[in-house]
């Protein structure tokens, strides 16, 4: 079967050797069909935070805070260690429903990131409450008023509340 899939796409595997299972092990993993993480972002002009699911996309996690000049660079080195399957953007909204001024940075990054990586898809997920949601989640949490004020781990929770939403509104419809 491994040669069949081998020839299929075009690669050699060395036979009889240690080597030979560390190329299969590593072949399955880049063709297998399985699904690949979701990786979310709340995006600021300063920091972004970035969250993500588990493997079978049923869980999201706070990742990381990320320096938003550094943000491209970032997703690179995750893409490389991950499989990722879809990016997803906070959106932010007035409670009107109209676009926040910051969507302007907002395009300009989804613009550069399909350019860049332009085999991963982008959805926008509404974004409105998470940072008070955020900040009311540590609180019930136990985390300490002084740790709440650091806004890099509003950020991160952020981006985990919005993709948790994400899952939540994917899982009722049935997509």
């Amino acid at each position: 079967m491994l040669m069949r899939l081998s020839q299929k796409h075009g690669d050699q595997i060395e036979q009889g050797s240690a080597r030979e299972t560390g190329r299969i092990f590593f072949y399955l993993c880049r063709h297998m069909k399985g699904k690949g993480r979701i990786v979310a972002i709340d995006y600021g002009t300063r920091r972004t935070g970035v969250a993500v699911t588990d493997a079978e996309q049923i869980i999201a996690s706070p990742l990381e805070t990320v320096p938003t000049h550094e943000l491209m660079a970032f997703l690179q080195d995750y893409f490389e260690r991950e499989k990722v399957e879809l990016l997803l953007v906070g959106y932010p909204r007035k409670m009107d429903y109209s676009e926040s001024e910051s969507m302007k940075y907002i395009r300009y990054f989804v613009q550069a990131f399909k350019k860049r990586f332009a085999h991963i898809p982008v959805e926008f997920m509404d974004e409105r409450f998470t940072s008070s949601m955020a900040r009311e989640a540590l609180r019930t949490g136990g985390m300490k008023k002084s740790d709440r004020r650091q806004k890099a781990q509003l950020d991160r929770v952020s981006a985990s509340l919005i993709l948790q939403s994400f899952l939540e509104s994917r899982n009722k419809t049935g997509t």
